[in-house]
């Protein structure tokens, strides 16, 4: 992958988290709660998203920098975000007490985004022989 799709790739998949953390994650029915990834009022969810957003905030810092360490360490950092994202599509949908969540849309982009940024990290650029 060149250099340019790489980090665009990367940047895209990012915008697509940070929409995705504000977005409504599920819709409870019973007690008419609405969570997003930065408001869970009513529940004991806390603040999902702000792992999301720190990873994120590292994935971007080392898909920057053009050094071989920064793209292995990008690797971690996405893989750790993507198990953080499985963890949340889980905890948040599963049925308690006879109520199931209903999914929505931002849960769905929160998955799309996290899997972008571990098949950017698949990919990084290679250096070219010869190059200076």
């Amino acid at each position: 992958m060149q250099k340019r799709h790489y980090q665009l790739f990367s940047f895209l998949s990012g915008l697509l988290l940070v929409i995705a953390c504000w977005m409504p994650w599920v819709e409870i029915s019973s007690p008419s709660l609405v969570l997003t990834g930065m408001n869970t009022t009513g529940t004991s969810f806390g603040k999902p998203a702000f792992f999301h957003l720190t990873f994120l905030a590292l994935y971007l810092l080392f898909v920057l920098i053009p050094f071989d360490w920064a793209k292995r360490f990008n690797l971690l950092i996405a893989a750790l975000n993507l198990s953080w994202m499985i963890r949340n599509f889980f905890l948040m949908t599963i049925c308690r007490g006879g109520e199931c969540p209903s999914r929505q849309l931002g849960l769905y982009l929160m998955a799309l985004a996290s899997v972008g940024m571990l098949l950017a990290s698949f990919f990084p650029p290679a250096k070219q022989k010869g190059a200076n």
